[in-house]
């Protein structure tokens, strides 16, 4: 009966829109038969606790048996995050202004919180600037960011007034974005996410994901109509990049037509021990996801997030060995972690 409840649950929770979406895909994709695929992500739903996206992501309709135990879910994601995340220090992870704060001198770049800074500092800020960047200081997923034109016509004491009524609190300066990385998709800072994995003294680096807006949008996250690809090791990219909003795979960018395969990330490895070194400020926050942009001359860092995204580094079409990442977390934190 429980079982069933989530199931509800999950699918009430979903776009039925989108539901029937990744059907038709799947369908596409495997020929598999609709009506199957349908009672077969409902199983998974129950005995996976995986969602319908999930089973798309993951390629469940071609994963089998014991292999589809392989694969992280959002229960095991959560179970990590409360294990190993220190609910203490959940603001600076949550807060953009205390992030910042926090990590001043990686940022790159200036900023300032509009809840401490007056009308004369916010002008100071904005003088000699083109356009700034504004965000809600709790958003998420690309939500609640906002680019501001700044020009010799803009009225700096009302762009101030609305910034404060719409709680844009966060302002920072535009980032002057590597050229190979602006590249990829002109329109928005292109990022690298990092999640790290701290555990009884010792970080490890457990995925790295090029993220790519459309090459419309000014944010590249998943949500927001953006694309991922895995990196490797190597900082070297091998796989077309994959867009949830579309459920296709893309090479090279259906914009800037930059292929994704073979691409290598500038400054990969300086980035990663950037992480590391990062990660381990707040040792009592064990499972982080980290999003790192690139200047002509550095990684910086963006922002971090305590619960990273469990499905984008098990997508099924950039899995060689079709195997999900649950092996590899218990490899570190041992068989019984997730056990109740």
């Amino acid at each position: 009966m429980e079982k069933l409840k989530m199931f509800l649950k999950r699918l009430s929770r979903g776009s039925l829109k989108k539901f029937f979406m990744h059907i038709s895909l799947i369908h596409k994709e495997t020929g598999k038969n609709r009506v199957w695929l349908f009672f077969d992500m409902g199983f998974c739903i129950l005995f996976y606790k995986m969602g319908y996206s999930d089973y798309h992501c993951f390629g469940f309709a071609n994963v089998r048996g014991k292999a589809r135990r392989t694969f992280l879910n959002m229960n095991d994601s959560i179970t990590i995050s409360k294990k190993l995340n220190s609910r203490e220090n959940f603001d600076i992870f949550d807060d953009k202004a205390q992030f910042n704060k926090a990590f001043s001198d990686l940022l790159g770049r200036e900023w300032l919180d509009l809840r401490n800074a007056s009308k004369e500092e916010f002008a100071e800020f904005c003088k000699g600037k083109t356009a700034i960047f504004t965000k809600l200081a709790d958003g998420v997923g690309g939500t609640g960011v906002s680019k501001e034109e700044i020009s010799e016509n803009t009225d700096i004491s009302a762009l101030y007034d609305k910034l404060v009524a719409k709680r844009y609190f966060v302002v920072e300066e535009e980032i002057t974005q590597h050229e190979k990385m602006k590249s990829l998709a002109p329109s928005s800072v292109n990022t690298l996410r990092v999640t790290t994995l701290r555990f009884e003294g010792k970080t490890h680096v457990m995925y790295t994901l090029l993220r790519i807006s459309d090459g419309k949008n000014f944010v590249d996250n998943v949500c927001s109509g953006g694309m991922y690809t895995p990196v490797g090791f190597d900082g070297v990219v091998r796989k077309p990049a994959y867009c949830s909003e579309t459920g296709e795979f893309y090479e090279p960018h259906p914009f800037s037509k930059v292929s994704f395969v073979g691409f290598e990330v500038p400054f990969y490895h300086e980035a990663v021990e950037m992480v590391k070194n990062a990660a381990e400020r707040f040792p009592d926050m064990g499972y982080l996801g980290w999003d790192v942009a690139f200047t002509p001359t550095r990684p910086i860092l963006i922002e971090a997030n305590n619960m990273p995204s469990y499905d984008l580094s098990q997508n099924y079409g950039h899995l060689d060995e079709k195997i999900g990442l649950k092996p590899k977390f218990e490899e570190i934190l041992g068989k019984d972690f997730f056990k109740k």
